[in-house]
């Protein structure tokens, strides 16, 4: 996920977002769709995150990605994963 402010964002408008953003994480988080997130290594005011999401299909993925507020500023490139048959974390 990359997100771009847009030009001329106030800092109040960026920490709003952030806020709403964080508080949307947490319910699809209770919810189980939003499994973990990660932050890559930063250049000075570039906004990448790695997330991991549950989703039944490309749908309901789509639906849960386009329900987050920083979506609006936000580019995403979704890689859909399938279970490895020798994942230590599956189930026998």
């Amino acid at each position: 996920m990359v997100t771009t402010v847009p030009a001329g964002t106030t800092d109040d408008e960026i920490t709003g977002m952030r806020r709403r953003e964080a508080a949307r994480a947490a319910e699809l988080a209770a919810q189980g769709s939003l499994l973990r997130l990660w932050r890559p290594p930063l250049a000075p005011g570039e906004w990448r995150t790695g997330g991991l999401f549950s989703a039944d299909d490309a749908d309901q993925l789509e639906t849960t990605l386009a329900s987050m507020p920083l979506r609006a500023w936000r580019h995403d490139t979704v890689t859909l994963l399938s279970p490895h048959p020798n994942d230590p974390g599956r189930p026998l």
